[in-house]
């Protein structure tokens, strides 16, 4: 598996510990072969991106692309928004390192076909649950 992670970090945080996050996803749902990049974006370039891809002229926090289909190997492209992540990370009372590995595993989740419904069943969605539990493994293993 080939994870690439490209872009602005934020002070503290390192690229291996973002590539972890992605790997964590893909060890989960048992795949080895495939490849994922995933690069961090200042709010004017995901800006971009989601006014050009969805439609959205604003700021956001993840997007994300796959770029496989059906028995394909995994292929996909994930962005963060880094600005988005910190701004979310100080409103939650977390670390950005954590903020930016959650936005990681749940851009990964997508590019693996998960999803999870724009209402407030989202926190309760079969994705968020699964995310949330990869994203405290990783900070378990971490420590």
């Amino acid at each position: 598996m080939e994870i690439q992670v490209s872009g602005e970090v934020a002070a503290g945080v390192s690229k291996d510990w973002l590539r972890s996050a992605v790997e964590m996803v893909l060890r989960n749902a048992g795949l080895s072969e495939g490849e994922i990049s995933l690069t961090l974006l200042d709010d004017d370039s995901i800006r971009v991106l989601n006014r050009t891809h969805l439609g959205k002229d604003i700021p956001t926090d993840v997007l994300s692309f796959a770029l496989y289909e059906g028995d394909e190997e995994v292929l996909g492209d994930v962005y963060v928004g880094y600005e988005q992540a910190a701004i979310q990370a100080v409103g939650a009372g977390i670390s950005v390192e954590e903020e930016l590995a959650r936005l990681s595993i749940h851009g990964t989740l997508h590019v693996l076909g998960y999803d999870h419904p724009d209402t407030e069943a989202r926190s309760s969605s079969e994705m968020f649950i699964l995310q949330e539990r990869l994203v405290q493994k990783l900070l378990d293993e971490a420590i």
